[in-house]
């Protein structure tokens, strides 16, 4: 298991002892609505950075729509080529499609007609990041957050009726404790799980600021036989002197599981 956070390339002073990379969002980092000449810079600093991206989140802008009347598949396919491109210059292998914005479901627009809107723009993704060696991750989002794919059992149903191996599914304990999503939902997905956010609940910090037992979690996760990457996605209070403290306390539950 490795475990990293998501903050942006300035974020760390410099390396943090178990701490295995970085994560970014796509547009702090991989910049798709610039041309190459102005996103040249960010690349280049993220090949030298002291821990190094290997994941970015915030796929899309609330703007370049996944759901509803006015979904634009062109404009959405050049966006997801520029950004598992430049992703695979870095080193990035996994795109976190989480974007509450872009795929909520307009008030009046069907459900199911957005349900299908996502597989069909999924189908589409998926080739496009292979070409690049990129898996783009799709997020269930607490109900707080956006209302539509909002527990495990939803994505995995979306994530199989996209059927790519390039299309696979996040786990986020706090979205997860947030709503009640149990831990069997984990079990049930499988081997459709490819990356992990991790945060407490109450608050959403980093495990250890509440106390929160996460655990039950880490154990299905260990049941389907996870064993990659964990972000830290928290809010922080003073985050240079939490996040030694949240990698510490999240690799001890994650071993007592």
């Amino acid at each position: 298991m490795q475990i990293g956070v998501c903050t942006g390339l300035d974020g760390l002073k410099g390396p943090v002892d178990g701490l295995a990379y970085i994560e970014p969002t796509v547009g702090g980092l991989l910049c798709p609505g610039e041309d190459e000449p102005a996103c040249e810079a960010v690349l280049a600093k993220a090949q030298v950075a002291p821990v190094r991206p290997e994941a970015v989140n915030c796929f899309f802008p609330g703007d370049l729509r996944n759901t509803g009347p006015d979904v634009a598949a062109a404009a959405l396919d050049a966006w997801v080529d520029r950004a598992c491109r430049r992703a695979a210059r870095v080193g990035v292998t996994a795109i976190v499609f989480g974007s509450g914005g872009s795929r909520n479901v307009p008030e009046g627009f069907s459900r199911d007609r957005a349900s299908l809107q996502l597989i069909e723009n999924m189908k589409r993704y998926g080739p496009i990041a292979a070409r690049h060696g990129v898996t783009i991750v799709l997020e269930p989002l607490s109900r707080d957050s956006c209302n539509i794919v909002t527990t495990v059992d939803e994505g995995a149903e979306l994530v199989r009726a996209a059927d790519h191996p390039s299309i696979r599914l996040l786990a986020d304990t706090y979205h997860m404790a947030v709503d009640g999503d149990p831990p069997q939902a984990i079990r049930r997905a499988g081997g459709l799980i490819a990356h992990v956010h991790c945060a407490e609940g109450d608050g959403r910090g980093p495990l250890g600021a509440v106390g929160e037992d996460q655990r039950p979690y880490f154990q299905a996760l260990k049941d389907i036989g996870y064993d990659g990457r964990i972000s830290l996605e928290c809010r922080w209070d003073d985050f240079e002197a939490q996040l030694r403290a949240g990698i510490d306390e999240l690799r001890k539950q994650w071993e007592t599981a």
